[in-house]
């Protein structure tokens, strides 16, 4: 990730250590993790997010050729769209059904 060796990770510790004082260095450095991993988590929350949302985009863009085709002779690509789809619809209308 970042291209840090020894030294240069050495030489932070020390000023580190004179700025901070060996009494404040290890909250300062478990802040500092945290905050690695706040920022870790948001990026992979956002990247997922993404992710999904390409994908539902893809779905739409599938159905519009589908509906083009009147439903008839599609491709194994669309008919799989098409499918998932009506199996994310009928998930919907499950709750929502009177027994």
């Amino acid at each position: 990730m970042f291209d840090i060796g020894f030294w240069e990770l050495l030489v932070i510790g020390v000023v580190a250590l004179l700025v901070l004082g060996p009494e404040r260095l290890p909250g300062a450095i478990r802040s500092a993790s945290r905050t690695i991993s706040g920022v870790r988590s948001m990026a992979s929350n956002f990247k997922q997010e993404v992710e999904q949302q390409l994908k539902i985009q893809e779905l739409h863009d599938n159905l519009k050729k589908a509906e083009q085709q009147n439903l008839k002779d599609l491709s194994p690509e669309l008919q799989e769209s098409v499918d998932t789809l009506r199996e994310a619809a009928d998930s919907v209308q499950k709750p929502y059904q009177k027994e």
